[in-house]
Protein backbone atom coordinates (compact mmCIF):
# COMPACT_ATOMS: atom_id res chain seq x y z
CA UNK A 1 0.00 0.00 0.00
CA UNK A 2 2.82 2.39 0.88
CA UNK A 3 4.58 1.62 -2.40
CA UNK A 4 1.35 2.27 -4.31
CA UNK A 5 0.90 5.59 -2.58
CA UNK A 6 4.50 6.54 -3.31
CA UNK A 7 4.06 5.58 -6.95
CA UNK A 8 0.92 7.71 -7.22
CA UNK A 9 2.70 10.71 -5.75
CA UNK A 10 5.64 10.31 -8.10
CA UNK A 11 3.30 9.94 -11.05
CA UNK A 12 1.46 13.12 -10.14
CA UNK A 13 4.74 15.00 -9.76
CA UNK A 14 5.94 13.76 -13.11
CA UNK A 15 2.68 14.78 -14.81
CA UNK A 16 2.89 18.17 -13.22
CA UNK A 17 6.45 18.59 -14.44
CA UNK A 18 5.51 17.56 -18.00
CA UNK A 19 2.53 19.93 -17.97
CA UNK A 20 4.74 22.76 -16.76
CA UNK A 21 7.24 22.11 -19.51
CA UNK A 22 4.48 21.98 -22.12
CA UNK A 23 2.97 25.18 -20.81
CA UNK A 24 6.34 26.83 -20.88
CA UNK A 25 6.94 25.72 -24.48
CA UNK A 26 3.47 26.68 -25.74
CA UNK A 27 3.36 30.09 -23.94
CA UNK A 28 6.86 31.53 -24.12
CA UNK A 29 5.59 35.01 -23.08
CA UNK A 30 3.65 33.88 -19.97
CA UNK A 31 6.23 35.22 -17.54
CA UNK A 32 6.40 38.49 -19.42
CA UNK A 33 2.61 38.80 -19.30
CA UNK A 34 2.60 38.19 -15.55
CA UNK A 35 5.30 40.82 -15.08
CA UNK A 36 3.36 43.32 -17.17
CA UNK A 37 0.17 42.66 -15.17
CA UNK A 38 2.11 42.96 -11.92
CA UNK A 39 3.56 46.32 -12.93
CA UNK A 40 0.12 47.63 -13.89
CA UNK A 41 -1.54 46.38 -10.69
CA UNK A 42 -2.65 49.10 -8.20
CA UNK A 43 0.13 49.58 -5.67
CA UNK A 44 0.09 49.46 -1.88
CA UNK A 45 2.15 52.43 -0.72
CA UNK A 46 4.55 51.94 2.14
CA UNK A 47 3.35 53.47 5.40
CA UNK A 48 5.59 55.91 7.25
CA UNK A 49 7.49 54.01 9.92
CA UNK A 50 5.77 55.67 12.88
CA UNK A 51 2.25 54.59 11.79
CA UNK A 52 3.00 51.03 10.72
CA UNK A 53 1.65 49.83 14.08
CA UNK A 54 3.80 46.71 14.02
CA UNK A 55 1.69 43.66 13.30
CA UNK A 56 -1.08 45.77 11.74
CA UNK A 57 1.10 46.81 8.79
CA UNK A 58 2.38 43.26 8.40
CA UNK A 59 -1.23 42.04 8.20
CA UNK A 60 -2.17 44.74 5.69
CA UNK A 61 0.81 43.87 3.49
CA UNK A 62 0.02 40.16 3.61
CA UNK A 63 -3.63 40.77 2.76
CA UNK A 64 -2.68 42.96 -0.17
CA UNK A 65 -0.25 40.38 -1.56
CA UNK A 66 -2.84 37.63 -1.14
CA UNK A 67 -5.54 39.60 -2.98
CA UNK A 68 -3.11 40.65 -5.69
CA UNK A 69 -1.89 37.12 -6.37
CA UNK A 70 -5.40 35.69 -6.48
CA UNK A 71 -6.55 38.37 -8.92
CA UNK A 72 -3.53 37.96 -11.20
CA UNK A 73 -4.01 34.19 -11.26
CA UNK A 74 -7.76 34.31 -11.82
CA UNK A 75 -9.19 37.13 -13.87
CA UNK A 76 -12.69 36.36 -12.51
CA UNK A 77 -11.69 36.52 -8.84
CA UNK A 78 -14.24 39.07 -7.58
CA UNK A 79 -14.18 38.73 -3.80
CA UNK A 80 -10.47 39.52 -3.63
CA UNK A 81 -11.01 42.58 -5.84
CA UNK A 82 -13.68 43.87 -3.50
CA UNK A 83 -11.55 43.25 -0.41
CA UNK A 84 -8.71 45.06 -2.13
CA UNK A 85 -10.94 48.12 -2.65
CA UNK A 86 -11.91 48.07 1.03
CA UNK A 87 -8.26 47.82 2.05
CA UNK A 88 -7.44 50.86 -0.12
CA UNK A 89 -10.23 52.87 1.52
CA UNK A 90 -8.81 52.23 4.99
CA UNK A 91 -5.26 53.00 3.86
CA UNK A 92 -6.42 56.31 2.38
CA UNK A 93 -7.45 57.53 5.81
CA UNK A 94 -4.52 55.96 7.68
CA UNK A 95 -1.87 57.44 5.40
CA UNK A 96 -3.56 60.54 4.00
CA UNK A 97 -2.74 59.38 0.47
CA UNK A 98 -6.26 60.05 -0.83
CA UNK A 99 -5.11 60.91 -4.33
CA UNK A 100 -3.64 57.45 -4.78
CA UNK A 101 -6.06 55.19 -2.96
CA UNK A 102 -9.52 56.58 -3.75
CA UNK A 103 -9.13 56.48 -7.55
CA UNK A 104 -7.63 53.00 -7.22
CA UNK A 105 -10.53 51.81 -5.05
CA UNK A 106 -13.04 53.33 -7.48
CA UNK A 107 -11.38 51.59 -10.42
CA UNK A 108 -11.47 48.25 -8.63
CA UNK A 109 -15.16 48.70 -7.71
CA UNK A 110 -16.09 49.55 -11.29
CA UNK A 111 -14.17 46.48 -12.45
CA UNK A 112 -16.14 44.27 -10.04
CA UNK A 113 -19.43 45.83 -11.11
CA UNK A 114 -18.63 45.17 -14.76
CA UNK A 115 -17.82 41.51 -14.03
CA UNK A 116 -20.64 40.76 -11.57
CA UNK A 117 -23.79 41.77 -13.42
CA UNK A 118 -25.18 38.26 -13.01
CA UNK A 119 -24.06 37.93 -9.38
CA UNK A 120 -26.49 40.04 -7.32
CA UNK A 121 -24.71 39.63 -3.98
CA UNK A 122 -21.35 40.70 -5.37
CA UNK A 123 -22.94 43.52 -7.39
CA UNK A 124 -24.64 44.77 -4.23
CA UNK A 125 -21.42 44.78 -2.20
CA UNK A 126 -19.43 46.45 -4.97
CA UNK A 127 -22.12 49.13 -5.32
CA UNK A 128 -22.10 49.80 -1.58
CA UNK A 129 -18.32 50.07 -1.42
CA UNK A 130 -18.26 52.30 -4.50
CA UNK A 131 -20.84 54.62 -2.93
CA UNK A 132 -18.56 54.92 0.10
CA UNK A 133 -15.66 55.98 -2.14
CA UNK A 134 -17.89 58.50 -3.91
CA UNK A 135 -18.79 59.98 -0.51
CA UNK A 136 -15.09 60.26 0.34
CA UNK A 137 -14.51 62.15 -2.90
CA UNK A 138 -17.52 64.38 -2.15
CA UNK A 139 -19.57 63.13 -5.08
CA UNK A 140 -22.72 63.09 -2.97
CA UNK A 141 -25.23 62.93 -5.82
CA UNK A 142 -23.34 60.02 -7.36
CA UNK A 143 -23.11 58.27 -3.99
CA UNK A 144 -26.86 58.59 -3.46
CA UNK A 145 -27.60 57.11 -6.88
CA UNK A 146 -25.19 54.21 -6.36
CA UNK A 147 -26.50 53.61 -2.84
CA UNK A 148 -30.11 53.55 -4.00
CA UNK A 149 -29.21 51.00 -6.67
CA UNK A 150 -27.63 48.84 -3.98
CA UNK A 151 -30.65 49.24 -1.68
CA UNK A 152 -32.95 47.98 -4.44
CA UNK A 153 -30.94 44.74 -4.48
CA UNK A 154 -30.69 44.22 -0.71
CA UNK A 155 -32.76 46.30 1.76
CA UNK A 156 -31.56 44.28 4.78
CA UNK A 157 -27.92 45.37 4.96
CA UNK A 158 -26.80 47.97 7.52
CA UNK A 159 -23.84 49.23 5.48
CA UNK A 160 -25.96 50.47 2.59
CA UNK A 161 -28.16 52.44 4.99
CA UNK A 162 -25.01 54.08 6.35
CA UNK A 163 -24.10 55.21 2.85
CA UNK A 164 -27.59 56.63 2.36
CA UNK A 165 -27.52 58.44 5.73
CA UNK A 166 -24.32 60.21 4.73
CA UNK A 167 -25.53 61.05 1.23
CA UNK A 168 -28.85 62.47 2.46
CA UNK A 169 -27.10 64.52 5.17
CA UNK A 170 -24.70 66.03 2.66
CA UNK A 171 -27.55 66.82 0.26
CA UNK A 172 -29.59 68.40 3.06
CA UNK A 173 -32.36 65.79 3.11
CA UNK A 174 -32.29 65.46 6.88
CA UNK A 175 -35.65 63.75 7.41
CA UNK A 176 -34.64 61.03 4.96
CA UNK A 177 -31.28 60.73 6.70
CA UNK A 178 -33.05 60.12 10.03
CA UNK A 179 -35.22 57.46 8.41
CA UNK A 180 -32.15 55.68 7.04
CA UNK A 181 -30.33 55.96 10.38
CA UNK A 182 -33.27 54.40 12.21
CA UNK A 183 -33.20 51.43 9.83
CA UNK A 184 -29.45 51.12 10.10
CA UNK A 185 -29.35 51.03 13.89
CA UNK A 186 -32.28 48.58 14.01
CA UNK A 187 -30.34 46.16 11.79
CA UNK A 188 -26.93 46.61 13.38
CA UNK A 189 -26.46 48.80 16.47
CA UNK A 190 -22.70 49.33 16.30
CA UNK A 191 -19.97 51.94 16.03
CA UNK A 192 -21.03 53.03 12.54
CA UNK A 193 -24.73 53.36 13.23
CA UNK A 194 -24.42 55.05 16.65
CA UNK A 195 -21.99 57.67 15.27
CA UNK A 196 -24.47 58.61 12.55
CA UNK A 197 -27.29 58.86 15.08
CA UNK A 198 -25.10 61.19 17.14
CA UNK A 199 -24.48 63.55 14.24
CA UNK A 200 -28.16 63.73 13.36
CA UNK A 201 -29.05 64.48 16.96
CA UNK A 202 -26.53 67.31 16.94
CA UNK A 203 -28.07 68.74 13.77
CA UNK A 204 -31.50 68.65 15.38
CA UNK A 205 -30.20 70.29 18.56
CA UNK A 206 -30.47 67.24 20.84
CA UNK A 207 -27.51 68.11 23.06
CA UNK A 208 -29.20 67.70 26.45
CA UNK A 209 -31.68 65.37 28.12
CA UNK A 210 -32.39 61.78 27.12
CA UNK A 211 -31.19 60.54 23.73
CA UNK A 212 -28.66 63.32 23.19
CA UNK A 213 -25.76 63.44 20.73
CA UNK A 214 -23.10 62.84 23.39
CA UNK A 215 -24.75 59.63 24.59
CA UNK A 216 -24.98 58.22 21.07
CA UNK A 217 -21.34 58.97 20.30
CA UNK A 218 -20.24 57.40 23.57
CA UNK A 219 -22.16 54.28 22.57
CA UNK A 220 -20.28 54.33 19.28
CA UNK A 221 -16.93 54.55 21.09
CA UNK A 222 -17.88 51.72 23.45
CA UNK A 223 -18.83 49.52 20.49
CA UNK A 224 -15.36 49.83 18.92
CA UNK A 225 -12.24 47.76 19.47
CA UNK A 226 -9.53 49.90 21.14
CA UNK A 227 -6.48 50.55 19.01
CA UNK A 228 -8.05 50.13 15.60
CA UNK A 229 -8.09 53.08 13.22
CA UNK A 230 -11.88 52.99 13.06
CA UNK A 231 -12.19 53.24 16.85
CA UNK A 232 -9.61 56.01 16.97
CA UNK A 233 -11.54 58.01 14.38
CA UNK A 234 -14.79 57.54 16.32
CA UNK A 235 -13.23 58.68 19.59
CA UNK A 236 -11.71 61.64 17.73
CA UNK A 237 -15.23 62.60 16.63
CA UNK A 238 -16.42 62.38 20.24
CA UNK A 239 -13.53 64.63 21.28
CA UNK A 240 -14.48 67.25 18.72
CA UNK A 241 -18.11 67.04 19.81
CA UNK A 242 -17.06 67.87 23.39
CA UNK A 243 -14.80 70.65 22.13
CA UNK A 244 -17.47 72.24 19.93
CA UNK A 245 -19.73 72.58 22.95
CA UNK A 246 -17.19 74.10 25.33
CA UNK A 247 -15.98 70.96 27.08
CA UNK A 248 -12.31 71.31 26.21
CA UNK A 249 -10.92 69.23 29.08
CA UNK A 250 -13.12 66.28 28.12
CA UNK A 251 -12.06 66.73 24.51
CA UNK A 252 -8.39 66.70 25.47
CA UNK A 253 -8.94 63.55 27.52
CA UNK A 254 -10.44 61.76 24.49
CA UNK A 255 -7.54 62.79 22.23
CA UNK A 256 -5.04 61.54 24.80
CA UNK A 257 -6.86 58.22 25.19
CA UNK A 258 -6.53 57.73 21.43
CA UNK A 259 -2.77 58.18 21.64
CA UNK A 260 -2.56 55.70 24.52
CA UNK A 261 -4.38 53.12 22.42
CA UNK A 262 -2.92 54.01 19.01
CA UNK A 263 0.41 55.87 19.35
CA UNK A 264 1.30 58.46 16.71
CA UNK A 265 -2.28 58.73 15.46
CA UNK A 266 -1.79 61.99 13.55
CA UNK A 267 -5.37 63.25 13.75
CA UNK A 268 -5.33 63.10 17.55
CA UNK A 269 -1.94 64.83 17.66
CA UNK A 270 -3.21 67.58 15.37
CA UNK A 271 -6.39 67.93 17.43
CA UNK A 272 -4.31 68.50 20.55
CA UNK A 273 -2.27 71.02 18.58
CA UNK A 274 -5.37 72.93 17.47
CA UNK A 275 -6.69 72.85 21.02
CA UNK A 276 -3.39 74.24 22.31
CA UNK A 277 -3.53 77.01 19.71
CA UNK A 278 -7.05 77.96 20.83
CA UNK A 279 -5.76 78.13 24.42
CA UNK A 280 -2.93 80.42 23.25
CA UNK A 281 -0.25 77.80 23.97
CA UNK A 282 1.58 78.52 20.74
CA UNK A 283 4.81 76.62 21.44
CA UNK A 284 2.89 73.46 22.29
CA UNK A 285 0.65 73.94 19.26
CA UNK A 286 3.67 74.32 16.98
CA UNK A 287 5.29 71.16 18.32
CA UNK A 288 2.17 69.05 17.94
CA UNK A 289 1.07 70.33 14.54
CA UNK A 290 4.58 69.93 13.14
CA UNK A 291 4.63 66.38 14.48
CA UNK A 292 1.28 65.53 12.88
CA UNK A 293 2.24 67.05 9.51
CA UNK A 294 5.46 65.02 9.51
CA UNK A 295 3.49 61.77 9.82
CA UNK A 296 1.01 62.10 6.94
CA UNK A 297 0.33 64.76 4.27
CA UNK A 298 -3.05 65.88 5.57
CA UNK A 299 -3.95 69.32 4.22
CA UNK A 300 -5.76 70.35 7.42
CA UNK A 301 -2.54 70.01 9.42
CA UNK A 302 -0.75 72.37 7.04
CA UNK A 303 -3.61 74.87 7.20
CA UNK A 304 -3.44 74.91 10.99
CA UNK A 305 0.31 75.47 10.84
CA UNK A 306 -0.20 78.29 8.35
CA UNK A 307 -2.66 79.99 10.69
CA UNK A 308 -0.20 79.59 13.55
CA UNK A 309 2.64 81.14 11.53
CA UNK A 310 0.32 83.98 10.59
CA UNK A 311 -0.49 84.65 14.25
CA UNK A 312 3.22 84.54 15.06
CA UNK A 313 3.88 87.13 12.35
CA UNK A 314 6.17 84.74 10.46
CA UNK A 315 5.18 85.79 6.94
CA UNK A 316 7.91 83.77 5.19
CA UNK A 317 6.88 80.46 6.73
CA UNK A 318 3.21 81.33 6.30
CA UNK A 319 3.67 81.85 2.56
CA UNK A 320 5.63 78.58 2.25
CA UNK A 321 2.78 76.69 3.88
CA UNK A 322 0.17 78.44 1.72
CA UNK A 323 2.10 77.36 -1.37
CA UNK A 324 2.18 73.78 -0.10
CA UNK A 325 -1.54 73.81 0.71
CA UNK A 326 -2.34 75.11 -2.77
CA UNK A 327 -0.33 72.27 -4.31
CA UNK A 328 -2.10 69.69 -2.14
CA UNK A 329 -5.50 71.01 -3.17
CA UNK A 330 -4.52 70.95 -6.84
CA UNK A 331 -3.34 67.35 -6.55
CA UNK A 332 -6.56 66.27 -4.83
CA UNK A 333 -8.75 67.93 -7.45
CA UNK A 334 -6.71 66.30 -10.22
CA UNK A 335 -7.53 62.86 -8.80
CA UNK A 336 -11.28 63.46 -8.76
CA UNK A 337 -11.79 64.85 -5.25
CA UNK A 338 -14.34 67.67 -5.01
CA UNK A 339 -12.64 70.18 -2.70
CA UNK A 340 -15.12 73.05 -2.92
CA UNK A 341 -16.04 73.05 0.78
CA UNK A 342 -12.39 72.92 1.78
CA UNK A 343 -11.66 75.80 -0.59
CA UNK A 344 -14.48 77.87 0.95
CA UNK A 345 -13.04 77.52 4.45
CA UNK A 346 -9.53 78.07 3.11
CA UNK A 347 -10.46 81.37 1.46
CA UNK A 348 -12.52 82.44 4.45
CA UNK A 349 -9.93 81.77 7.14
CA UNK A 350 -6.47 80.72 5.99
CA UNK A 351 -5.79 83.13 3.13
CA UNK A 352 -8.81 85.44 3.06
CA UNK A 353 -10.30 86.08 -0.36
CA UNK A 354 -14.07 86.55 -0.21
CA UNK A 355 -14.48 86.53 -3.99
CA UNK A 356 -12.77 83.15 -4.31
CA UNK A 357 -14.75 81.82 -1.35
CA UNK A 358 -17.96 83.00 -3.03
CA UNK A 359 -16.97 81.28 -6.28
CA UNK A 360 -16.69 77.89 -4.60
CA UNK A 361 -19.73 78.45 -2.39
CA UNK A 362 -21.87 79.09 -5.45
CA UNK A 363 -20.62 75.83 -6.99
CA UNK A 364 -21.72 73.86 -3.93
CA UNK A 365 -24.96 75.77 -3.57
CA UNK A 366 -26.04 74.81 -7.07
CA UNK A 367 -25.82 71.09 -6.30
CA UNK A 368 -26.84 70.94 -2.62
CA UNK A 369 -28.49 74.14 -1.48
CA UNK A 370 -30.42 72.31 1.24
CA UNK A 371 -27.27 71.45 3.18
CA UNK A 372 -27.06 73.67 6.25
CA UNK A 373 -23.26 73.92 6.17
CA UNK A 374 -23.30 75.09 2.56
CA UNK A 375 -25.93 77.77 3.09
CA UNK A 376 -24.34 78.79 6.41
CA UNK A 377 -20.99 79.38 4.70
CA UNK A 378 -22.64 81.21 1.81
CA UNK A 379 -24.48 83.44 4.28
CA UNK A 380 -21.22 84.07 6.15
CA UNK A 381 -19.58 85.23 2.92
CA UNK A 382 -22.45 87.62 2.18
CA UNK A 383 -22.25 88.89 5.77
CA UNK A 384 -18.51 89.54 5.51
CA UNK A 385 -19.02 91.26 2.15
CA UNK A 386 -21.56 93.56 3.82
CA UNK A 387 -24.63 92.26 1.96
CA UNK A 388 -26.71 91.67 5.08
CA UNK A 389 -30.04 91.43 3.25
CA UNK A 390 -28.79 88.63 1.02
CA UNK A 391 -27.17 86.88 3.98
CA UNK A 392 -30.46 86.92 5.87
CA UNK A 393 -32.44 85.65 2.89
CA UNK A 394 -30.11 82.65 2.57
CA UNK A 395 -30.62 81.64 6.20
CA UNK A 396 -34.37 82.30 6.20
CA UNK A 397 -34.76 80.07 3.19
CA UNK A 398 -33.47 77.13 5.20
CA UNK A 399 -34.64 77.79 8.75
CA UNK A 400 -36.99 74.81 8.61
CA UNK A 401 -34.11 72.44 7.85
CA UNK A 402 -32.64 71.67 11.24
CA UNK A 403 -30.80 75.01 11.76
CA UNK A 404 -30.03 74.23 15.39
CA UNK A 405 -26.29 73.68 15.29
CA UNK A 406 -24.08 75.94 17.34
CA UNK A 407 -22.40 78.03 14.62
CA UNK A 408 -25.73 78.62 12.88
CA UNK A 409 -27.03 80.47 15.94
CA UNK A 410 -23.99 82.73 16.14
CA UNK A 411 -24.09 83.70 12.46
CA UNK A 412 -27.84 84.15 12.38
CA UNK A 413 -27.63 86.44 15.41
CA UNK A 414 -24.94 88.61 13.82
CA UNK A 415 -26.89 88.90 10.57
CA UNK A 416 -30.09 89.82 12.44
CA UNK A 417 -28.27 92.55 14.36
CA UNK A 418 -26.72 93.86 11.14
CA UNK A 419 -30.28 94.14 9.78
CA UNK A 420 -31.34 96.10 12.91
CA UNK A 421 -33.25 93.20 14.47
CA UNK A 422 -31.41 93.59 17.77
CA UNK A 423 -33.82 91.49 19.85
CA UNK A 424 -33.67 88.36 17.69
CA UNK A 425 -29.97 88.81 17.08
CA UNK A 426 -29.14 89.03 20.77
CA UNK A 427 -31.28 85.98 21.51
CA UNK A 428 -29.47 83.85 18.92
CA UNK A 429 -26.02 84.99 20.02
CA UNK A 430 -26.83 84.29 23.66
CA UNK A 431 -28.00 80.81 22.64
CA UNK A 432 -24.67 80.22 20.86
CA UNK A 433 -22.71 81.16 23.98
CA UNK A 434 -25.04 79.11 26.16
CA UNK A 435 -24.15 76.07 24.05
CA UNK A 436 -20.44 76.95 24.23
CA UNK A 437 -19.30 79.81 26.42
CA UNK A 438 -15.75 79.32 25.09
CA UNK A 439 -16.86 79.60 21.44
CA UNK A 440 -13.81 80.60 19.41
CA UNK A 441 -13.91 81.96 15.86
CA UNK A 442 -13.68 85.30 14.11
CA UNK A 443 -17.49 85.50 14.14
CA UNK A 444 -17.59 84.63 17.85
CA UNK A 445 -15.25 87.53 18.62
CA UNK A 446 -17.54 89.92 16.74
CA UNK A 447 -20.57 88.44 18.52
CA UNK A 448 -19.06 88.96 21.99
CA UNK A 449 -18.69 92.65 21.28
CA UNK A 450 -22.33 92.86 20.15
CA UNK A 451 -23.71 91.70 23.50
Amino acid sequence: MKNLQLFSILLLLAMAFIQACQTGNSQPNADNTYTENLEAFPKLLDRPENIKMGKEWENVTNEYLSYRDKILKDDQELESRLRLAQLFIVEARVTGEHGHYYPAALQVCDDVLERSKENKDMYFMASTVKAGVQLSQHDFTGALKTGQEALAINPLNAQVYGVLVDAYVELGEYDKAVEMADKMVSIRPDLRSYSRVSYLREIYGQMEGPENAFDAMNLAVDAGFPGTEESAWTRLTLGYLYWNYGRQEEAKEQFEIILDQRPNYPFAIAALGDLAMEMNQKEEAEKLLTQAAAIIPEVGFYESLALLRKEQGNETEYQKLVTEVNKMYTDDVATGHNMSMEYINYYLHVTPDLDKAMEYAQIEYKTRSKNIDVNRLLAEIYYKKGDYTKAQSILKLHQSQAPKILHYFCLRGLIAMANNDKKSGKKDIEMAFKLNKELSSDLAEIARKQI
